[in-house]
């Protein structure tokens, strides 16, 4: 396997719904403009595309990068739930790893409709029916949205298991809203205190509208080039190395464990972030920042037991001890997070990707984690897919051709 290197990143502002008057394609051609500068390549040099979106018609991909350039090239259109950015960005490092191709682009996009995330299908089997279903069956239905009821679910669970509490949950929604205050893409900007999170109108336990991502629209895009094109187009300063990925689906014990953090991809979280650290030889301990998926503030909890940055029923006192912001152990979502910076579901995983090139290359501005080597990004779909990727500051060339981190 050869190595794989983001050169260029580039996203749009994170938006309300029906804020701004754009299409898709507007959104696309936006991000990749931006992400292609960054790389210092034009349309010419990319040999492959793969565009991520869960609300959209078949080839929507073609549709989208169409105004960009029209090339021959392979278009691959990716979906997957949540997750969707991420896998589209996992073909893409996979594609260049193998030799397939030297430049290729990861996008993805998201035009939603206003208000609570519905299913477009009523006729054929919906895919998180199972996990509906069990949760049912554990908890019982109640009046809010699927997305809420499983998520929020999780954190009662939690609670009743090891005595998290809701001020603990609405700190992490504090943590993330003070974080995006420093970022120009996110559709919040606000700080709020604990009380006003906690007072904000609630949406199911122990969820209150401040502790859940909003509905959003938006896009973002990644240059993933080999070793050998940076090194031609000399670019090993600006270039983030990809140092692992993993992607995983659930397993038997999602549902036969009767847990509803199990449901909503706990194991999932624990076996790609266990790869990941298998592979790349570094472990939480050694990781500066992180980019994750706080669809909910309760699944921001969970994930972090599951990224083994504490033991599993520590995650509450971790975020009250401000272990996960500035001056803790980690920075834990210092683009404001999906609870601040938005969720347009395609995106997601590609603006985490930018996020963690920014930082690793010291571009992050008012948010920068100060002296940032390792970063890693978890970007989780129901249904179920997670990936989890770890990168590391670009390298610059040193005498005899070989590489050496920056410091």
């Amino acid at each position: 396997m050869g190595a794989a290197f983001v050169a260029g990143v580039g996203m749009t502002a994170f938006e309300k719904p029906g804020r701004r008057e754009w299409d898709y394609p507007d959104m696309v051609t936006e991000a990749l403009a931006v992400a292609l500068a960054d790389a210092d390549v034009d349309w010419s040099a990319v040999e492959a595309a793969y565009v991520g979106y869960v609300y959209g018609e078949s080839s929507a991909g073609q549709c989208a990068v169409y105004p960009t350039g029209m090339s021959g090239i392979p278009i691959v259109n990716v979906n997957n739930n949540c997750s969707t950015g991420s896998t589209a960005l996992q073909l893409a490092v996979s594609a260049v790893q193998t030799g397939m191709h030297d430049v290729v682009v990861a996008v993805g996009f998201e035009k939603m409709q206003r208000g609570s995330i519905t299913f477009g299908w009523t006729d054929r089997a919906l895919p998180i029916g199972r996990h509906l279903q069990s949760m049912v069956e554990l908890y019982g239905s109640a009046d809010a949205p699927p997305a809420p009821q499983l998520f929020g679910n999780a954190g009662l669970e939690h609670a009743e298991r090891y005595g998290t509490t809701p001020e603990q949950f609405a700190l992490v929604a504090v943590k993330n809203h003070r974080h995006s205050v420093h970022n120009p893409y996110a559709q919040f900007q606000e700080e709020f205190s604990v009380d006003e999170v906690l007072a904000s109108p609630h949406v199911f336990g122990a969820l209150t509208r401040l502790q859940c991502s909003p509905t959003s629209e938006g896009a973002a895009a990644a240059v993933v080039m080999s070793e050998r094109a940076v090194r031609e187009r000399e670019l090993e300063a600006r270039a983030v190395p990809v140092l692992a990925q993993a992607m995983t689906s659930d397993r038997p014990e999602a549902f036969e464990s009767r847990s509803a953090i199990e449901l909503v991809g706990a194991g999932m979280t624990r076996l790609a972030a266990q790869r990941v650290y298998e592979v790349s030889g570094i472990g939480p301990e050694d990781i500066d920042v992180i980019e994750l998926h706080d669809c909910f503030s309760t699944n921001e909890i969970i994930t972090y037991e599951g990224l083994g940055l504490c033991d599993v029923g520590k995650a509450g006192p971790l975020v009250a001890d401000g272990a996960t912001t500035y001056g803790g152990s980690w920075v834990v979502n210092p683009s404001g997070g999906l609870i601040s910076k938005g969720h347009p579901l395609g995106a997601t995983g590609l603006a985490q990707c930018a996020e963690m090139t920014w930082q690793l290359r010291g571009e992050a501005d008012g948010r920068q984690v100060a002296g940032a080597k390792v970063g890693l990004s978890h970007n989780l779909g129901l249904g179920g897919a997670c990936v989890v990727t770890m990168y590391g500051a670009p390298v610059v060339p040193v005498r005899g051709g070989a590489t050496d981190r920056r410091s």
